[in-house]
């Protein structure tokens, strides 16, 4: 009787952490539109100190990059995508190292800041895909 008691009356299944609405790429995708804004800023200037907070807060929003992509990956993503997406794994590992110190964090280089956002395009192309299966 008591086990009748204390299971569940309602039991809930998603394929991520919480029902879907809370994951999007586009997170990762802002910070990285600011990593490469930043860039910009910063070779566009030439005062020292500017150079030196513009690389702050270019690595900072790097790291909140890695961050919303690490999440993603985590959280969101499951096998039956990689079934489905054997690519998920390189994409990944290519995106959050163009946002490392490998990447955007280690240089003021926007090739290197425009490579990361077509990474991510890559990956929130696959999101949406899976969203609408």
């Amino acid at each position: 009787m008591l086990a009748r008691l204390l299971r569940p009356k309602h039991v809930a299944s998603a394929h991520c952490d919480l029902p879907c609405g809370v994951y999007d790429p586009a997170q990762a995708r802002i910070e990285a539109e600011s990593v490469k804004a930043i860039m910009e800023k910063y070779a566009a200037n030439e005062d020292p100190v500017f150079r030196a907070r513009a690389v702050t807060i270019k690595e900072e929003r790097a790291e909140l990059v890695k961050h919303h992509l690490w999440v993603l990956w985590t959280d969101y993503f499951k096998p039956p995508h990689l079934e489905q997406y054997p690519q998920l794994h390189q994409l990944f590992w290519d995106a959050t190292k163009l946002a490392g110190a490998a990447g955007a964090k280690g240089t003021v280089d926007v090739g290197k800041a425009e490579d990361l956002l077509g990474k991510i395009d890559e990956i929130s192309k696959i999101f949406w895909e899976t969203k609408a299966a």
